[in-house]
């Protein structure tokens, strides 16, 4: 029996975001424990040409809110992309998973053969079920590992459990 689009990406999803939320708490302890400003940890990056912690936020965020828009065509909310602060980026979070949270099962139904158009200038267009298998799943998974990353190399104690959630 194949596994559905909906199985494949709400659940998904939110089990991210809930680990990136778990990362909050522990990155916010560490820092008073510390005594680190978590503005520093915010800002941090593990190299000067990535994204730091924020936009490793925004983008997961941003990864799962445009793939159900694109496999729906169901408008997803547009964020600032502005967020300085722990307490900012769990409010995305929460924002992100609310709208994930309005999509059921019959939402998705035949999305796997919804043609979609990967982002950015390639103008490659694929059914539903590859852009989620080869794009949006692996996008998404990389800027929640990549946080992972920052937050380890910051001293945070986060480990692999945090991340498999």
């Amino acid at each position: 029996m194949p596994i559905s689009i909906y199985r494949l990406t709400v659940p998904m999803f939110q089990r991210g975001l809930s680990s990136l939320k778990t990362y909050l708490d522990k990155a916010e302890a560490y820092a008073r424990e510390k005594n680190i400003d978590p503005a520093i940890l915010v800002s941090a990056r593990l190299a000067p040409d990535m994204l730091p912690l924020s936009g490793q936020y925004q983008r997961a965020s941003d990864s799962a809110k445009f793939a159900l828009a694109r496999l729906t065509a169901i408008e997803a909310p547009k964020f600032e992309d502005n967020e300085k602060t722990l307490d900012e980026l769990r409010e995305r979070l929460a924002k992100t998973d609310a709208y994930l949270a309005g999509f059921s099962p019959e939402a998705l139904e035949g999305a796997e053969k919804r043609e979609v158009t990967l982002p950015g200038k390639s103008g490659i267009v694929l059914p539903g079920d590859e852009y989620i298998a080869i794009f949006a799943l692996p996008n998404f998974y990389f800027h929640v590992a990549t946080a992972h990353a920052i937050l380890r190399n910051q001293g945070a104690p986060i480990g692999k459990r945090d991340y498999l959630g």
